[in-house]
């Protein structure tokens, strides 16, 4: 399991550069992998940070977990994507999500009526560009014909947050693999990896990618530490697609999945995932003593040190 940190989950300020050089710090610490949220209202854009720190950086891999889908059209997305890709030599993965019916009515304004159906056209138009540069797809969401050209263009994986099974079936067909936050270990092992792995195999497919991303804290004060991911990850809770993975998980909210504990106590966590089928892990580094040092660096010790051994 392929282990990576994320960075922005907890809405903690930072700016354009201090985004970059994280991704930097996380090269130089060994980590495989980095990966940056698109917070719609928060944070700088996803992709320009991504494609900074692919100038920046030679071999860790870089992702959005997730980019919305729904202000973006897939054309855009595919000549963005496929621009970002250059920037990281081959390094980069563009995970995809729908956001959430509260963000894309209440804020921007657009339907989210049939978010289903509008992932998978999204998904086969995207494909098809950022693939085979070309597409011509008349469906119910979309309907694009067109031809994209981008000098010394590279391939790109795709990944999608699937939670539910219709998605999940998506990420196993035609994206490559899934990208998940707040999943527990039972969801991950009962839930998502049995099903993304049975679609992909239905259309002779082959080990799609679950990527899974939870809040991770190494310290001594365990129930000091779930208080504090309480607090920070409440509202993910109260969010329809993550509720329902926590009552799949059987648990009342996002503090009782996060990866907290010492250093042996996290690392048999850790290999619980891989256990379940978790093929990378990206962690949301949480500060047990507000924003210490003390208790980032000890965690990201930890993180760097099981690379390549679970």
């Amino acid at each position: 399991m392929r282990i990576g940190l994320m960075h922005g989950a907890r809405r903690e300020p930072f700016t354009l550069g201090e985004a970059v050089e994280l991704a930097v710090r996380a090269e130089s610490d060994g980590f495989d992998s980095v990966w940056f949220p698109q917070l719609p209202t928060f944070g700088p854009d996803a992709l320009t940070v991504i494609a900074l720190a692919g100038a920046q950086t030679e071999r860790i891999q870089l992702g959005t977990a997730v980019l919305p889908t729904f202000p973006t059209h897939p054309l855009t997305m595919a000549k963005q994507a496929l621009t970002t890709q250059a920037a990281c030599g081959g390094r980069f993965t563009l995970g995809l999500g729908l956001s959430h019916k509260p963000m894309i009515e209440d804020v921007m304004g657009l339907s989210y009526d049939n978010p289903a159906r509008h992932m998978r056209e999204y998904l086969e138009v995207t494909r098809s560009l950022i693939d085979d540069h070309t597409v011509d797809f008349q469906g119910q969401e979309f309907q694009v014909k067109a031809d994209l050209t981008i000098n010394g263009a590279l391939p790109v994986p795709i990944v999608i947050a699937a939670l539910a099974p219709r998605m999940l079936r998506m990420a196993g067909e035609i994206a490559d693999g899934t990208a998940t936050w707040m999943a527990g270990v039972r969801t991950i092992g009962d839930h998502i990896a049995p099903r993304i792995n049975s679609a992909a195999q239905s259309v002779g497919r082959t080990d799609p990618r679950v990527v899974v991303g939870l809040p991770v804290a190494v310290t001594d004060d365990p129930n000091g530490a779930r208080d504090a991911a309480a607090h920070v990850f409440e509202r993910y809770g109260q969010l329809i697609n993550y509720r329902r993975l926590l009552d799949i998980e059987g648990v009342e909210g996002p503090s009782e999945v996060a990866v907290i504990g010492n250093e042996s106590q996290v690392e048999q966590q850790l290999r619980a995932f891989a256990s379940a089928g978790a093929t990378e892990f990206i962690a949301s580094v949480l500060p047990v003593d507000g924003e210490s040092d003390e208790s980032i660096d000890r965690t990201k010790r930890l993180l760097s040190s099981l690379v390549g051994k679970i």
